[in-house]
């Protein structure tokens, strides 16, 4: 008699909780008036970013997020939205990364970032409703508003260097990741905030300060959960940041990829709004107190 996949039979009941949490998550958006949408995995250009690769598809390309399609919704006049898809990114696998994962992309207009810290806040108190995590032993306080911190503050608490200096080295992916992501969020989630602009391809610059973005990324128990900004609305300034990440692609040896064109000519229409991509699988991670991201879906690459 031919034995059963154990590693896969003992992942049930971590599943069964992922299948609660995503219809808890459902309820949540459809309880304040988003509409669920889904849009094209498989697509004709990607934003360019340095640090993301996307799987090649033919000509075309697997989506690294849905971002592109969902703001050339709101353009046509959709006001709130949000999808569960699977994603792609080339390369990605480890302890915290899968090349194939599941993000949760929400978008709303007539607000700014701030908005989506508030509702960060409020999923999570829906989805943990006693308030803490549990995680490793260690109890993390979920009680709102959770606090913020500047990257260059980050920078200045936790990193060898100043992040003048990261920058001008070209490390700060390099820094972030090693001396600063640990400690982010260990006791309580924490918004990372004020980034800089030429990190932000797709944010809206801040007024008064246009060196920074309105951008945050929201980190819990060491681990970046989500990434936000209020949108960028000027298709003239977005092509020139696209053109600008293109350029510094191809500087680095990286696959050539064309500009999304019907995107940009769309973006002249889209009215302010903000929009925000979680990590579902770490989500998952965080909510069941399970440290390896590999365990939390039913299969990896490895496994097929």
């Amino acid at each position: 008699m031919n034995e059963p996949n154990w590693a896969l039979a003992r992942k049930r009941h971590v599943l069964a909780q992922r299948a609660e949490i995503i219809q808890e998550i459902r309820n949540f958006f459809f309880n304040r008036g988003y509409l669920e949408i889904e849009t094209p995995h498989r697509i004709p250009a990607n934003a360019p970013e340095l640090h993301i690769d996307a799987v090649a598809s033919g000509t075309w390309a697997l989506h690294t997020s849905p971002e592109l399609a969902m703001k050339r919704m709101l353009a046509a006049g959709y006001e709130q939205l949000f999808q569960i898809c699977r994603v792609w990114r080339d390369g990605e696998h480890g302890q915290h990364h899968l090349p194939e994962f599941t993000l949760l992309e929400w978008y709303r207009t007539g607000i700014d970032y701030h908005a989506l810290m508030n509702e960060c806040m409020e999923l999570l108190y829906v989805l943990a409703p006693r308030g803490t995590l549990s995680r490793q032993g260690r109890t993390i306080d979920l009680a709102m508003p959770w606090p913020q911190l500047t990257v260059a503050d980050a920078f200045t608490r936790h990193a060898s260097m100043s992040l003048a200096e990261a920058l001008a080295a070209d490390r700060f992916e390099e820094v972030l990741t090693a001396e600063i992501e640990p400690h982010l969020g260990k006791d309580r989630p924490v918004f990372l905030t004020e980034y800089p602009v030429s990190l932000a391809a797709l944010a809206r610059t801040k007024p008064g300060e246009p060196q920074l973005a309105e951008r945050f990324e929201l980190y819990i128990d060491g681990l970046e959960l989500a990434n936000a900004f209020s949108e960028l609305t000027d298709p003239h300034e977005q092509r020139n940041r696209f053109i600008a990440d293109e350029d510094l692609r191809r500087a680095n040896g990286k696959t050539p990829y064309p500009l999304p064109e019907k995107f940009l000519n769309e973006l002249a229409a889209m009215p302010e709004a903000a929009g925000i991509a979680l990590g579902l699988d770490r989500l998952v991670m965080l909510l069941t107190d399970v440290a390896k991201i590999d365990d939390v879906v039913a299969f990896t690459p490895g496994d097929l």
